[in-house]
């Protein structure tokens, strides 16, 4: 072969490979949304129900499902974390309204947003949030606390072999935003 063919033929192959990457890059979003609903992962599960569906469902009274909470916060937040009751038991179908409490240990103000994963990732699907703070900034100034809610649901339809699941959060600091108490700020969406 000629150097110059050699040469096209690479030029076709990184094009190939040029095109492939591109496609790649718009198949990671859908990508990543079907992780989130499989494993739980981010807020993938948390409007896939509406309220009014949410409470349709039939309670299986029959049946006992333990949720257990784990509240941690990022390593650089200043706040202590934590669930009012970290353990439940709940009967599949029934409304549940538990709370978390936050406080800012820091010195200044502070937005945190909460992230979550539920485990066993088979439970996903099966665990519907109506109300949760997770789906809101939530600022707090220095030394201030507060209780925030969860009000959830357990499917029916979870498989009889799970009997225990764990929902756990973990608050990060919001970059870029600001509190009222800070000169110039403006409130966080």
């Amino acid at each position: 072969m000629t150097p110059a063919a050699d040469n096209r033929r690479f030029a076709r192959k990184l094009a190939i490979v040029a095109l492939a990457m591109i496609a790649f890059s718009f198949l990671l979003v859908p990508l990543y949304r079907v992780y989130c609903v499989v494993t739980g992962s981010n807020d993938a599960t948390v409007r896939r129900i509406a309220y009014g569906d949410a409470v349709k469902q039939q309670v299986d009274t029959s049946r006992w499902v333990t949720v257990e909470f784990v509240a941690t916060t990022s390593g650089t937040l200043p706040w202590e974390f934590r669930p009012e009751t970290p353990r439940l038991k709940v009967h599949p179908g029934d409304m549940v309204l538990t709370r978390f409490r936050a406080r800012n240990i820091g010195n200044r103000a502070i937005v945190g947003q909460a992230t979550f994963n539920i485990t066993p990732g088979e439970a996903a699907g099966h665990f519907h949030k109506i109300e949760c703070f997770c789906f809101s900034h939530q600022p707090l100034g220095p030394g201030e606390a507060k209780d925030m809610p969860l009000q959830f649901q357990v499917d029916p339809k979870l498989p009889a072999d799970i009997s225990t699941l764990t929902l756990a959060y973990t608050f990060f600091e919001v970059p870029g935003t600001q509190t009222d108490d800070e000169p110039g700020a403006s409130k966080p969406a």
